[in-house]
């Protein structure tokens, strides 16, 4: 165990206060906290700053103006761009200029629905310098969705791009708004639009105005000066997936959002001033907010803004020519994208030809990652590959392996450590902690870490849900439990622990089990209804090129299930389908399986990334029960 990693997990616990007030040093405030935590106010009450001026102006103001801020590589389109810190904060400030003609101030919504551009972060950096709270729809969400989080954050203005790319597919963005438009109460003041060359976009004045006409119109405005901003005051809101139908709009805070993302890139990713850092992710997820954005160039560090997939832009070597290309030290991406790699590279010819150049880490979350991806990338990589945890709540890592703290235990099939500033407990059913070893609900105690959320947009009721099962306790929706070396595991949602005949079984153990057969590129196990046992788990495989015949795989995980969990675990149906049907950012969609399975009615979800995926597993599940019974 290092030393280092469990001084910092005994003081952010022991002695709280005087923890986050060191790590607030790091950052330029305006007028310093009076309070480190206040239970009605949150955290460095009475602190004012500005996030848009310490991602920006002070690094200039120490000199450090022509560092390298952002580089977009793209590979949609073939370019690649660099903007130093002076350039971003033009850039940046001539939208703030922009948003500030429009009559846009602190306090007011601006809804950006834009792709993987460097205009989308200097939008997201604008909104944060004059106080205007920013939210990032991922480009090319269905319009319903769209008009959705349109009524709820109630934007003065909308930013949008004529189109994004994705893969070899051009998606028009402004249809999609103009349609959201109409379907919204709320009506928007005006639409900017910026044109890209892939598809251009009609635009209707006056509503719509041209993203380079007013900016060529306010070319002589002073760039404004930094708002100031209490600590409290929302920099931004993300919507993520809800139980209900209100949108669940999570309010990031300015003060501890920026303190503890400063604190997570030197004592996690071991990311300082000019160090290139690269998250594979979009900036529509909050892995695309806090570490394609604000994370990096709070602490003056280079960050790639990267527009392309892990296969097929050009081929499976993309992302280690991209970590070579612009020397990155560490790396953040989701297991989906390393097991799509995998999957057409299964021998790493790519990786061992390119290299891996200055890169010193890679880190997987978004998914559970499972065994088996892990040990391949570590073994063709040679690199520490460490899983960690988080959510949009949370806005950072909440389980990891502090790298950067000299800990590097790790253990397959576990996401590490809890991350100093957070304790979690295991609770029962009710709501006492369980043994070592045993599953039960994963709880946060509160008070939540800085940087995590403290509201939902215009939804108390949705916000106190996640604390209304365990008291005094934030309920993270998991289901996992810690090992007796430490290591918390997280085995699924609470909803992925099906009931068989009265057993309570995990789906997610079951699915370390089926990843790590022979052939199998990626799976899901979930739970179907059965008139006898309530529930029985039934498997989707996805082979890997040159895997055996669907048959044999299917005999294959059945057997290995059986062999490692016994006959109760039941699992006695098994599907090999063409594809696993997933959110943009690899989320695999398993209440979507659930239904296709239980022969229910499903509505295609806004957020998945190939519509007709859907219908080729319901193809695939009609043959195989076809070749079944013929």
């Amino acid at each position: 165990m290092s030393e280092a990693y469990q001084r910092a997990l005994n003081a952010s616990i022991a002695d709280r206060d005087a923890f986050w007030s060191e790590a607030a040093n790091a950052l330029d405030w305006i007028t310093p906290p009076q309070t480190v935590y206040d239970t009605k106010e949150g955290w460095f009450k009475g602190g004012t700053l500005n996030t848009a001026y310490n991602s920006l102006d002070r690094h200039i103001a120490a000199g450090r103006g022509d560092a390298v801020a952002l580089i977009y590589d793209s590979p949609a389109t073939g370019q690649i761009k660099q903007f130093t810190y002076s350039e971003l904060l033009e850039e940046s400030g001539r939208v703030a200029a922009m948003l500030r003609r429009l009559d846009v101030k602190k306090g007011d919504r601006v809804v950006l629905y834009m792709p993987m551009i460097p205009q989308t972060v200097f939008a997201m950096l604008a909104c944060a310098r004059i106080g205007a709270i920013h939210s990032v729809v991922f480009g090319g969400f269905a319009a319903l969705e769209l008009a959705k989080r349109i009524d709820d954050a109630a934007p003065d203005v909308i930013l949008a791009a004529s189109c994004g790319i994705e893969g070899s597919r051009v998606i028009e963005y402004k249809p999609m708004v103009d349609e959201a438009l109409e379907l919204a109460s709320h009506k928007v003041g005006h639409v900017v639009v910026f044109q890209r060359e892939a598809r251009r976009a009609e635009l209707h004045p006056p509503r719509d105005l041209d993203w380079e006409e007013l900016r060529a119109q306010s070319i002589n405005d002073p760039i404004p000066s930094p708002e100031t901003m209490a600590s409290g005051d929302p920099l931004y809101i993300l919507y993520t997936s809800g139980t209900t139908g209100t949108p669940k709009g999570v309010v990031r805070d300015n003060g501890s959002h920026a303190v503890a993302l400063t604190w997570s890139m030197a004592n996690i990713y071991g990311i300082g001033k000019g160090d290139p850092f690269w998250a594979a992710s979009d900036v529509g997820w909050v892995v695309g907010h806090s570490y394609i954005v604000y994370a990096p160039l709070l602490v003056g560090a280079t960050t790639v803004l990267f527009e392309g997939k892990p296969v097929g832009t050009p081929d499976p070597g993309t992302f280690w020519r991209t970590i070579v290309r612009h020397g990155v030290k560490s790396f953040f991406t989701a297991p989906t994208a390393i097991r799509a790699i995998r999957k057409e590279d299964p021998d790493a010819t790519f990786l061992r030809d390119i290299g891996t150049g200055d890169l010193r880490a890679i880190f997987l979350a978004g998914e559970r990652a499972d065994p088996d991806t892990i040990g391949w990338l570590e073994d063709k990589s040679g690199l520490p590959v460490i899983d960690h945890w988080w959510q949009t709540e949370l806005g950072w890592p909440a389980i990891a392996s502090c790298f950067a703290l000299g800990d590097l235990r790790r253990k397959r099939g576990s996401a590490g450590f809890p991350v100093p500033g957070y304790e979690f407990v295991v609770l029962g059913e009710d709501g006492q902690p369980v043994e070592t070893g045993e599953s039960g609900a994963i709880t946060i105690k509160e008070p939540l870490a800085p940087g995590a959320f403290r509201s939902l947009w215009n939804n108390k009721p949705g916000y106190d849900r996640n604390f209304a099962s365990f008291p005094g306790y934030y309920e993270t929706g998991d289901a996992g439990y810690f090992d007796d070396e430490g290591f918390l595991h997280i085995m699924g949602r609470t909803d992925d622990i099906i009931n068989v005949a009265g057993h309570r079984l995990s789906t997610g153990q079951m699915e370390q089990i089926v990843a790590e057969q022979d052939g199998i590129a990626e799976c899901a196990v979930i739970g179907a209804d059965d008139a006898i046992k309530g529930m029985i788990p039934v498997a989707f495989i996805v082979a890997r090129a040159g895997a055996a015949e669907p048959a044999v795989l299917v005999r294959q995980v059945i057997a290995a299930v059986r062999e490692e969990l016994g006959a109760v675990a039941a699992l006695k149906t098994a599907y090999v389908v063409p594809q696993l049907p997933k959110t943009r950012s690899g989320k695999i969609l398993r209440n979507l399986l659930r239904k296709i399975v239980n022969g229910e009615e499903y509505l295609i979800p806004a957020t998945i990334e190939d519509p007709a995926v859907p219908d080729l597993i319901r193809n695939a599940l009609a043959a195989q029960e076809t070749s079944a019974h013929g």
